[in-house]
């Protein structure tokens, strides 16, 4: 798990802003676009090869650039900014004493951080159990269980877990082949969700929050579900950050409707994470199966709706064209952003779960730009989250998205 350090050129972890002489795209674009079939989308994407990079709100970053990066650190975050995301996200916990931290859930220090080989692996609600026979190793550490002052004793690792492991360092090693702990050997910096504002600010960024469900039942110590939303809000407003530049997201519709109805300037960009894929019978190519539907969303006040890729589009013949969930959304006047980009790991077997709706078009890393051509042209996002935003950044900077 550790490897030597290397210096990284223009994504280098330093200090101040990511400016627009620091931009950059990296390879990867380049190498996409060199193992794409012959045709006008490669041609059109081969003509920007010598383009400058510059920020775009069409960007996001997903938990920073953790393709390689430690999710949900400074280091991460700088990357994802260098990249030209305009928008960073922070996917919002809390800690015992109810202070809001950076992490993807409640319940996944265990993965996503030293905890483990740390004293606070006392801490832990599952402690480390080495697998034996037939039976996985597990564990299971929550923000909800430690400090704030302790959390900040933490650092970030990328997020894997070896079950096979018999050792809590073979379990920490579990980083997927196609990812890589290069930028992880000193580990990445954790930060507090008043801290990414602050840092996203300094970046140059806009600000996408998601208020993460609990893995405790609420109200926890007094703790409510809608201080927990209010409070995301309420940091917003004490860093002086205008509504206007937060997309706060939630799976929990009742979320959403919470910041619509207390928070309506921040209401009118929440964004609705639609996890409906999960609920039995839902079929998005079936809008008799939307519950609520799409208008009844849009009359709750409701205008940002954020579904996984694979349920805006479908297949016609070779091609990929927008799903019956995508026409209705936009007949209802939903805005789309969607998720995630250059999540599924290399696409030669179809791309697994992100890509599934489109499978049998799917053969090789370069249909992450036949996806994205299609989802910006045909299906009319408004964004994208993407673990490597240099990708989305080419795209939108060589369509002239801003």
């Amino acid at each position: 798990m550790r490897f030597v350090t290397t210096s990284v050129l223009a994504l280098s972890v330093v200090a101040g802003a990511a400016t627009a002489e620091q931009l950059t795209y990296g390879p990867r674009p380049a190498y996409l676009i060199d193992r794409m079939a012959e045709g006008a989308l490669k041609d059109s994407l081969s003509a920007c090869l010598g383009q400058s990079p510059k920020r775009s709100d069409f960007s996001i970053g997903h938990r920073g650039a953790p393709l390689m990066f430690p999710e949900h650190t400074v280091e991460s975050n700088r990357a994802a900014a260098r990249m030209g995301a305009g928008i960073l996200e922070c996917d919002v916990t809390f800690t015992k004493d109810h202070e809001l931290v950076c992490r993807h859930a409640q319940n996944d220090l265990h993965t996503t951080t030293d905890i483990l080989a740390s004293d606070l692996a006392e801490t832990c609600v599952v402690p480390f159990t080495p697998a034996s026979g037939d039976e996985p190793a597990k564990a299971e550490c929550r923000t909800s269980e430690i400090t704030l002052a302790e959390f900040k004793t933490l650092t970030g690792k990328m997020d894997a877990a070896d079950k096979s492991a018999t050792t809590v360092e073979g379990y920490m090693d579990g980083t997927a082949g196609w990812r890589t702990d290069l930028y992880s050997v000193e580990g990445g910096t954790l930060m507090t969700h008043a801290e990414s504002i602050e840092l996203f600010r300094d970046l140059g960024a806009k600000f996408t929050p998601e208020l993460k469900s609990p893995s405790v039942e609420m109200p926890h110590d007094g703790f409510s579900q809608a201080d927990y939303a209010q409070k995301l809000i309420d940091e917003y407003k004490a860093a002086g950050v205008p509504a206007s530049d937060v997309w706060a997201q939630s799976f929990n519709l009742d979320d959403v409707l919470y910041w619509i109805e207390n928070e309506p300037e921040f209401g009118k960009q929440a964004v609705y994470l639609d996890g409906r894929y999960s609920v039995e019978g839902f079929d998005p190519m079936d809008p008799a199966t939307f519950e609520p539907s799409m208008q009844d969303l849009a009359d709750m006040g409701v205008q940002y709706i954020a579904p996984p890729m694979w349920m805006l589009v479908t297949t016609e013949g070779e091609e990929m064209v927008p799903s019956a969930y995508a026409k209705a959304a936009k007949e209802a006047g939903l805005k789309l952003i969607t998720w995630t980009l250059e999540r599924s790991g290399p696409l030669t077997n179809g791309g697994g779960w992100y890509f599934q709706s489109v499978k049998d078009t799917t053969d090789t890393d370069a249909d992450y730009f036949t996806l994205l051509d299609t989802l910006h042209k045909q299906v009319g996002i408004e964004g994208i989250f993407s673990d490597w935003p240099a990708t989305v950044t080419y795209y939108a900077n060589c369509m002239g998205i801003e």
